[in-house]
Order: structure tokens, then C-alpha cells, then sequence
């Protein structure tokens, strides 16, 4: 853990090493302002002689020039302290971002998103904090007490001796407290996580939770989560809080027993009055320092839960990744799956997909329908290598997935979900992920490929219309529609259309398809439906059923071929049912098997059921 959260100090390193410097020169220079005062006291004001007034006027002038230079010091630690800090911070969101942005979906699959992001501000802070406060107090402190003690014992070994017996009995005092602290603290970052998922699940969700008039039941759950943090913090907090009292005895006895003894030695001339004084001050100095000394295991213990979150995050390793001689060139947009079998888990029980064997030319119009919980998704995940085969083999272009470079292979396949994603900015800004360099003209092909660009130009702005985050601003089908000419800015050799027009109008949904098959026909095309009249004119339609092929072929071929394909068309042509309807036969699949999940780990509506029975939604 330490090799992995060290490598993040990077460029900070001589920051990191400048601040315990200036924390242990300032502790030097403020223990030799005792000894001065001792001399000025001593020396000056009670000399023999009479007051020696040029003795008191010199050590003056020393103990303000060391207190300038401890104040040098100090402020060096200070701005070193938090450049290091900040930076190592910095340093540690950067990684983490950038490791995620390798993850799998199995890989994103194993956080949750609340879980991510307190990960990457609340544990990060904490570290940040710790970081800090090992650079400064945890030199500064013990290197203080360590001479405070032997200036003490060089002054009155005697006297000094009560320090020992006080920091002896005080460090274990501590220690206790601590211990005791240290159990509550790492139970209350786990907190953060349902905090953080309750808030991020309500203001995403905001306008469900007003329709359905569900304030309450939010305030509710927030609190709880929030009460269970509070709770949590109050028991360590009231533990950590005998700090303060314990010391306070401890300091006063010590000054007490000090200032008696001290008293006897100087009438019996043992002791002159300026060392006293310069004991007293050490004593306060020691006793402090330790009573930080315990500050600083409080926030050790603290960030160590975060260090080992964070330690999750940056160790894990993305179970996708590219082969020694990556493929670079998808030669077209063939695509073949020779026996595949699929499962979210590797020890699961029943795959995903059994035994698929499909062979789809390049260009071709192939519908995907089936009941909820077919495994539809998944079996368009694989091809983009969302996710690798369990068994057998999928090619594309005639080169097995898996031989590509995976930023290679995804830019010539271009995927549309159901429930896509618009990010904040211009339409223009969210067309171009497509392809960076689109210019305008082409946003607008593509635009009116998708049967977009007619409901763009009767925004106020046109193509500079700005999109609130999570495109709010806009209808479900218009979403759908941007998200399309999205995909088709990449010029795919293969387009994936995961239920994409189930918000768009019929009609809207045969205009789409009409300008697919004209303006992109060397393009393979997947389309998953639910409605038989989105694949009736692909060139072939695949028939799903519990993670297996019931049917491949023609729609005709299927009519007449296939029991499920006949029974559903005949259900919506006559206007009732679809493939989640429940069939006499009980061959269709009604979306309450146990392998079916409502959701996948991404919050989008589940085509399949497979993750279900692992406890993730169907992708």
C-alpha cells in the first residue's frame, strides 16, 4: 500500500523532503529561545555583579533573530507542507481517474458509483490532510519532544525525571484512547458511500421522486444515512475528546510538582531561577507535543481506511486489455461467433449465452428480438469486446476480437443504447464525440440520417443549443436521435442499434431505417427491437430465447418457421402483446425467470437477464 500511494508524490518529492526540514529546523530554534531566556534571567538581570544590562541587550537580539529565523522556518514548512499535499492529492485523483477509465464493464461492475466518487474526494481529502500532517507534526512533534527532554535532562536530571514518569503514564493514557477512537473511525467511511449514493440517486432521479411525490420517504433515507455517519463520529469523537482532560492533569501536576521541587532546589542553591523557568517552558513543550503526537494517530487511523479504498482503486487491474501485436485495422464489418458461450462470473453456475454459432456477412441488416432476459445486450456487448467470450471465439473482419487493439476495434463499432447518455455542452460539442474533427456539414448529415436535424433547427440556437447534463432538456426520442447521429459520425463499419428508437414514433422509427439502408448499405447493421415492425426488413432476424438461438432467418423464413417469431407477430399485428407477454406455450420468455435482472450496473434497462442471477442487471 505504501509503494502504491508513494509512487503518486511524483514531482512533489523535493517539496516532501524541504517540509520536515523547515519543521526540524523551527523546533531547534525555538528550544534555544528557553536557554536564552535562562541566560537573560540568569546571567543579565541576576549577575553576581548587579544587572548586566549589555549581556541582557545581546541575548535579546539573539532571541529575536532566532525567533525571525524559527519564523522562516515555519512559514517554509507551511508552503512546502502544502504544495506536497495538494500535489500528492492531486496526483492520487488524476491515477485513480485515469485507472478507471481503463476498467472493463466487469471491472466497474465490482464499485458502485457513489462508492467511486467518495473514493475520489472524500477519501482523497482525508489522505491529503494525513499527508500534511505526517510532513509537519509528525517531524516536527517527537523531534520537539526528544529535545525538550534532553535540554531537560541537561538542565535538571532530577526534575526531568518527572517528564519521563508524566510521558510515560500519558502515552499509555493515550495510546488507549486512541485504540479505542481507531475502531469507529474505520467503520464510518463505508458510511460515506450510502450518503453519497442516496444523494446521487435522488438529485439524478428528481423529477421521479416529485412525480411521485416521494420528498418524505428521500428525507428519510437521507437522514438515516446522514445519522448513521453523525453516530458514528460522536462515539469516536467522545472517545478521542478524554484527550483533553487527561493531558490537562497530566500538565498541571507536572507544572505543580516541578515548581515545588524546583522551589526547594533553588533555596538549597541547586537551582537558578531562569532554569526553572526554561524547565517550565520545556515541560509545556513536552507534554504538548505529545498530546499531538496522539492527534496525529487519530488522523493516521482515519486516512488508513481511505489509503486502502484508494489502494483498491489504483491496484486494479482492468481484466481487458490488448495483445502483444495488436490488430490496428478492422478489414470490414463480417462478424462471426463460432460456439460462444458467456457469463458475467466465471464460476456461474448456468452462461449467459450457450453454444451461439452465427455467421453475419458484411453490410448486412440483422434484427435482434426477443423476450426480457434473452441475452440480447449481452450478445452485442461481446462484439465491441465490452466484454470477453467465455468459450469459443467471435471474429470480426475476420480476426478474433481479442487480436485487436480494443480502441481500434470500438472506433469501427458503434453502439446506441436504449438509454444513452447526452453530456453538458452544445449539440454540436455532444455530436462530435462521434468524431472530433466533424465540421458542421457532416453533424448535419448525420443529424438528418437520424431524422434529427428537422427538431435542431426549430431550436432557438440550432446546432449551438446547449444540452444540460444528462440531456434533461431534451425529449427521450430526441435523445435517442442525437445519440444515433452520434454513432453514425464515426463512419462504423458495424452500427448497433440496443432498442435505440423504442421513444421514437413509428414512423420516425421507418424513416431511421429507410435512410440506414441508402446512405450506409456497406455498413453492418444490429438491431435490437421489441417491436417486430423495427426488423421485419433487416436482411435476416435473429429470434432470442434464454441466452440461445430459437431462430435465424428471413422474416418470412420465420413466419413460417418459427413458433415464437409467428405467435408475437400475430400478437402486435393484431394490437395485443409483445415478447415479454405471458404465452400459453410458455416458450416466451416473461421476464420473471430468476436469471433476469431489471437493470445493469449502469443504471440502463436490462434486454438481458443474464447478470441477474449474479446479482447485476442484464446488460
Amino acid at each position: 500500500m505504501l509503494k502504491t500511494l508513494g509512487a503518486q508524490i511524483k514531482e512533489f518529492k523535493t517539496a516532501s523532503i524541504l517540509t520536515p526540514i523547515c519543521m526540524i529546523g523551527e523546533v531547534i530554534m525555538e528550544m534555544l529561545i528557553p536557554l536564552l531566556m535562562a541566560s537573560i534571567i540568569d546571567d543579565g538581570i541576576n549577575a553576581e555583579n548587579g544587572a548586566n544590562m549589555n549581556h541582557v541587550y545581546l541575548i535579546g537580539v539573539l532571541m529575536l533573530l532566532t525567533a525571525l529565523i524559527s519564523l522562516a522556518f515555519g512559514i517554509g514548512g507551511g508552503v512546502f507542507g502544502a504544495k506536497a499535499s495538494t500535489g500528492f492529492a492531486r496526483n492520487l485523483r488524476k491515477a485513480m481517474y485515469e485507472n478507471i477509465q481503463t476498467f472493463s464493464f466487469s471491472n466497474i461492475d465490482k464499485f458502485s458509483t457513489s462508492g467511486l466518487v467518495t473514493r475520489l474526494t472524500t477519501d482523497v481529502t482525508n489522505m491529503q490532510n494525513a499527508y500534511q500532517m505526517i510532513l509537519r507534526m509528525c517531524m516536527r512533534a517527537p523531534f520537539s519532544l526528544i529535545i525538550a527532554m534532553a535540554m531537560s535532562f541537561w538542565i535538571s536530571p532530577r526534575l526531568a525525571s518527572v517528564y519521563l514518569v508524566a510521558v510515560v503514564i500519558l502515552g499509555g493514557v493515550l495510546g488507549l484512547i486512541v485504540s479505542q477512537a481507531m475502531k469507529h473511525f474505520s467503520q464510518a467511511f463505508p458510511k460515506y458511500d450510502d450518503l453519497n449514493e442516496s444523494v446521487q440517486e435522488n438529485v439524478s432521479a428528481i423529477r421521479v421522486v416529485k412525480a411521485y411525490v416521494r420528498e418524505d420517504y428521500e428525507n428519510t433515507k437521507f437522514k438515516k444515512a446522514s445519522g448513521n455517519i453523525y453516530k458514528i463520529f460522536c462515539k469516536a469523537e467522545g472517545i478521542v475528546a478524554w484527550n483533553s482532560p487527561v493531558m490537562s492533569i497530566t500538565v498541571y501536576a507536572c507544572i505543580i510538582l516541578i515548581s515545588w521541587l524546583g522551589a526547594h532546589m533553588i533555596v538549597q542553591d541547586e537551582l537558578e531561577i531562569g532554569k526553572l523557568m526554561s524547565l517550565l517552558t520545556y515541560c509545556m513543550n513536552i507534554l504538548m507535543n505529545l498530546m499531538m503526537l496522539s492527534m496525529i494517530f487519530v488522523m493516521i487511523t482515519m486516512s488508513m481506511a481511505s489509503a486502502r479504498r484508494i489502494c483498491e482503486v489504483l491496484n486494479e487491474t482492468p481484466d481487458l486489455s490488448n495483445p502483444a501485436k495488436p490488430v490496428t485495422e478492422v478489414r470490414d464489418g463480417s462478424i462471426r461467433f463460432d460456439n460462444v458461450s458467456f457469463s458475467y462470473k466465471k464460476d456461474a453456475d448456468t452462461p449467459v449465452l450457450k453454444n451461439i454459432n452465427l455467421d453475419i456477412k458484411s453490410g448486412e441488416t440483422i434484427g435482434i428480438i426477443g423476450g426480457t432476459g434473452s441475452a440480447k445486450s449481452s450478445l452485442v456487448n461481446l462484439v465491441s469486446r465490452l466484454y470477453d467470450v467465455t468459450d469459443g471465439r467471435l471474429l470480426v473482419g475476420g480476426v478474433d476480437v481479442r487480436d485487436y487493439d480494443m480502441e481500434a476495434l470500438r472506433n469501427q463499432v458503434s453502439v446506441v443504447l436504449q438509454n444513452n447518455v447526452l453530456f453538458s455542452g452544445t449539440i454540436l460539442e455532444n455530436l462530435r464525440w462521434g468524431d472530433r474533427e466533424a465540421t458542421e456539414e457532416e453533424c448535419r448529415k448525420a443529424c438528418i440520417l437520424a431524422c434529427a436535424d428537422e427538431f435542431i433547427q426549430r431550436m432557438p440556437d440550432g446546432y449551438n443549443t446547449f444540452i444540460e447534463q444528462g440531456g434533461t432538456n431534451v425529449s427521450g426520442g430526441q435523445k435517442q436521435r442525437l445519440c444515433i447521429a452520434r454513432a453514425l459520425l464515426k463512419k462504423p463499419r458495424i452500427l448497433i442499434l440496443d432498442d435505440s428508437t423504442s421513444a421514437v414514433d413509428t414512423a420516425t422509427d421507418a424513416k431511421i431505417r429507410k435512410a440506414f439502408a441508402q446512405e450506409i448499405p456497406g455498413t453492418t447493421k444490429l438491431i435490437i427491437a421489441q417491436r417486430v415492425s423495427s426488423v421485419e426488413h433487416a436482411d435476416r432476424i435473429i429470434v432470442m430465447h434464454e441466452g440461445q438461438i430459437d431462430g435465424f432467418g428471413t422474416h418470412e423464413e420465420l413466419l413460417a418457421g418459427n413458433e415464437i417469431y409467428r405467435e408475437v407477430y400475430e400478437s402486435q399485428m393484431s394490437g395485443s402483446g409483445d415478447f415479454d407477454e405471458n404465452h400459453d406455450d410458455n416458450k416466451i420468455s416473461d421476464g420473471n425467470n430468476d436469471n433476469q435482472g431489471g437493470r445493469d450496473g449502469h443504471g440502463n434497462n436490462a434486454d438481458d437477464g443474464g447478470k441477474g442471477s449474479h446479482g447485476k442487471g442484464g446488460m
